[in-house]
């Protein structure tokens, strides 16, 4: 008895994962241990099962490559992609905004910096 019914759902797995799978073909394993160590981050084992890491890859993978399909069908209309355009989608996701928000700030931060070094090092370099 418990051979049909794991059967039965072990086919409807297949069937589930068939549906699923992508129109196009990307490499696998590109954030495993990327993933692994952002698992173990959130409370997860060391080591995590391999399927589960492949699992968790798929479904990002999948979840940012429909916001990026979202964001490119806004953006058509005005004909280029911009942040504002990824921001817009998760407006209505404080977290995910909040953290947008501040990851922007902080990369305008960066550059601002890299900028004022970069003139640092040349007016050192014609003083020499």
């Amino acid at each position: 008895m418990n051979n049909s019914a794991s059967g039965s759902s072990s086919k409807t797995r297949v069937g589930l994962s068939q549906q699923s799978e992508p129109a196009f073909k990307r490499k696998r394993a590109v954030f495993q241990k990327d993933l692994q160590h952002m698992m173990y981050g959130f409370g997860d084992d060391p080591n995590p099962l391999p399927e589960t890491v492949a699992l968790v890859e798929d479904i990002v993978v999948e979840y940012v490559a429909d916001l990026v399909h979202k964001a490119q069908d806004i953006a058509s209309k005005r004909g280029k992609l911009l942040t504002e355009d990824f921001l817009y989608l998760v407006r209505k996701d404080a977290p995910k905004f909040n953290r947008c928000t501040e990851l922007l700030s902080m990369n305008e931060e960066l550059k601002q910096a890299r900028k004022a070094f970069e003139v640092d090092e040349e007016k050192l370099a014609t003083i020499d």
